[in-house]
């Protein structure tokens, strides 16, 4: 994926939230939440953004969903700026790009039903929904690994995976070329979760997706991601290639985060060699 053009661009990113409180008539506190970040995702990959809760990771992902306004910087999308752009300027954009959320109860719409909620991106942007709305669901369904007979039920009766399910299939329905996950499996069992891995997995392989994983589970992050951007305190402090982050950090935050799970080097070194022995590189045991 060297030298392929991104398909998401992000220049710069800035966002900041001003506070409540202070002396009356004073100015009122300026919290950078993010500052300056720079990202690139090219067709195909897994750029995971990581780092510990309020390091600006979930809010970054926000600005480039443009779920929030940037208070500088830019995001552009197959080469075009959308920073500024609102409405049907942004269907286009809208298509190209989806977010599946942490929570899927809370993003789900608890009084609509699974066709309804699927259906929702296309029927938002006044595209016909393909061949009707009921056997576009259903196969939706199936194709997230739910029963096609329950695309009348409503939220509440499904399982917290199930419903993650749900979120991935709506994602799906506008045909995007790229799905930000923010923490779209840190609220599932670690069984569902492995479940849940596997099938943005095979999306991306049938689809040719890409993919901005938020995350703070390493152990997730080096099951998915091609590349990794390391978050701390609103900035990227480190980012490449994924073994390169894990296997040799630069960043002494990056090492903090490594050392805090400590099973993560050991399980990251046996697979590589397995890697290694599986090509029959007889080096695969150096370094």
């Amino acid at each position: 994926m060297t030298g392929t053009a991104p398909l998401l661009t992000a220049r710069g990113l800035v966002r900041e939230f001003t506070l409540r409180g202070g002396a009356p008539f004073a100015r009122r506190p300026v919290l950078r939440a993010v500052d300056g970040v720079d990202l690139d995702l090219r067709p195909g990959e897994t750029l995971a953004l990581v780092g510990e809760s309020g390091s600006g990771k979930s809010t970054t992902a926000r600005l480039v969903a443009r779920l929030l306004d940037t208070t500088a910087g830019t995001v552009e999308f197959e080469g075009e700026d959308v920073t500024r752009r609102t409405g049907a300027a942004l269907h286009h954009f809208r298509s190209g790009v989806q977010v599946v959320f942490q929570d899927p109860y809370s993003s789900l719409n608890p009084r609509h039903t699974v066709e309804r909620i699927v259906t929702a991106p296309l029927t938002y942007q006044g595209r016909e929904v393909p061949g009707g709305a009921r056997a576009f669901t259903r196969a939706l369904m199936e194709r997230v690994g739910l029963d096609p007979d329950h695309s009348t039920r409503y939220p509440a009766q499904f399982s917290g995976g199930q419903a993650q399910r749900i979120g991935i299939a709506r994602a799906l329905a506008a045909r995007p070329k790229v799905v930000i996950c923010d923490e779209a499996v840190s609220a599932l069992d670690v069984s569902v979760q492995a479940q849940v891995i596997n099938l943005l997995r095979r999306l991306q392989r049938e689809e040719g997706l890409s993919y901005l994983f938020i995350a703070h589970d390493l152990a997730v992050v080096r099951q998915l991601a091609d590349r990794v951007a390391v978050m701390h305190q609103g900035r990227v402090v480190e980012s490449g290639d994924r073994d390169a982050v894990f296997g040799a950090p630069q960043h002494e935050y990056t090492r903090t985060l490594l050392a805090a799970v400590p099973r993560i080097r050991a399980e990251w070194e046996a697979a590589r060699r397995a890697r290694a022995r599986e090509r029959g590189d007889s080096g695969g045991d150096s370094a």
